[in-house]
């Protein structure tokens, strides 16, 4: 059995060369043009880092789909599985990385939040205004993109389709996400479904994307969207447990910031359905006055509860259902990492 340790340098190391190329290909994709501070300020994020996990997700089940040796395909002249020419699923890559982007510079300006990926969330670099000019512009950019991936007419009508309910989807779940925060009888479905919509889709979009493009068959497109969903969800779960558990200076944020910000999780979720008065668990609603000490004792509490226990149960449960939909690919390198991935993303650390 592989260790975490190893599976994640494995993963890392995956990752990174496919997000080599993403980065290139970002660089092409989103150019910096008149008026320059617009599209510096949407490219800013982009440029300051991030895994590229979604679109490290596309490509490598582009690459399960088509039964190719990883990292030997042109990408930008992908193989159909059916008839019609090569498919720059590259392109689309970048696309849902230019999604998730957007959707970072507006939920930076929501909750006030100043910085982003070690540097000046864009409208603390730039301004308000333009920063939501980026977002919006960001937006639409990634159905331009998603146009030059070259597929066939009725593949892309559908690609178009999944892409724009994705971000409708995402919305949902940022309106849901805030109305929760008002509420102190939310349930752990109803935790599970705001999460499924903001966090979720961007990962099942990029897991089917490629088989749409591709031309595989609805079966296949299902099943990977499923994984996606079910990965993603096991991932905003654990950044819940993250929160609560990893130091402060490995977050890059105060630890515990959710409980001050009584923003619900599926721990809190589940320490209220046992009786824990989870409003008096911290004293304060500012992130920079708690302290370490309240924070323990809170984390305490909640153990004591069984919650943190059962949101890592959660998300094993779901990382293994997840991974029971691959079932549908060829048994091949691709597919074994698109696992790794799944694993790698409740085994993470900071």
């Amino acid at each position: 059995m592989t260790s975490p340790e190893a599976r994640e340098e494995a993963v890392l190391e995956a990752v990174r060369h496919r997000r080599e190329q993403v980065n290139e290909a970002i660089t092409e994709e989103l150019p910096i043009q008149r008026p320059e501070r617009l599209y510096e300020a949407s490219r800013y994020l982009l440029d300051a880092g991030g895994k590229r996990l979604r679109p490290a997700v596309l490509l490598t089940t582009a690459e399960a789909l088509c039964d190719v040796e990883s990292l030997t395909a042109e990408y930008r002249s992908f193989p159909s599985l059916q008839e019609g020419g090569p498919v720059d699923v590259m392109a689309a890559a970048v696309s849902v990385e230019v999604i998730q982007s957007f959707t970072l510079i507006h939920d930076d300006i929501m909750d006030d939040d100043d910085l982003r990926r070690g540097v000046p969330a864009v409208h603390e670099a730039y301004d308000i205004e333009t920063a939501i000019l980026a977002g919006d512009t960001l937006y639409s950019k990634a159905f331009e993109i998603m146009l030059e991936t070259g597929a066939q007419s009725d593949r892309l009508v559908e690609a178009f389709s999944i892409l724009a309910t994705t971000c409708t989807k995402i919305c949902e779940g940022q309106s849901l996400d805030v109305t929760f925060e008002q509420r102190t009888d939310v349930s752990p479905e109803e935790y599970l479904e705001m999460v499924e919509q903001k966090t979720a889709v961007l990962y099942a979009a990029s897991a089917c994307l490629p088989a749409i493009l591709l031309g595989a068959d609805d079966e296949t497109v299902d099943a990977l969207y499923g994984y996606g969903l079910d990965i993603g969800r096991a991932f905003q779960i654990q950044d819940d447990v993250l929160d609560l558990t990893v130091p402060s200076d490995q977050l890059g944020k105060q630890r515990g910031s959710d409980l001050v910000e009584n923003k619900q999780t599926l721990i809190t979720v589940h320490a209220r359905g046992q009786g824990v008065d989870v409003d008096t668990l911290v004293d304060t609603d500012d992130v920079d006055a708690v302290t370490e000490a309240e924070i323990d004792d809170a984390v305490a509490e909640l153990e004591a509860a069984g919650s943190i226990t059962y949101a890592n149960d959660t998300a094993r449960d779901l990382v293994e259902q997840g991974k029971s939909r691959l079932d549908v690919l060829p048994d091949n390198e691709a597919r074994d990492l698109l696992c790794e991935i799944a694993d790698y993303l409740i085994e993470r650390g900071y």
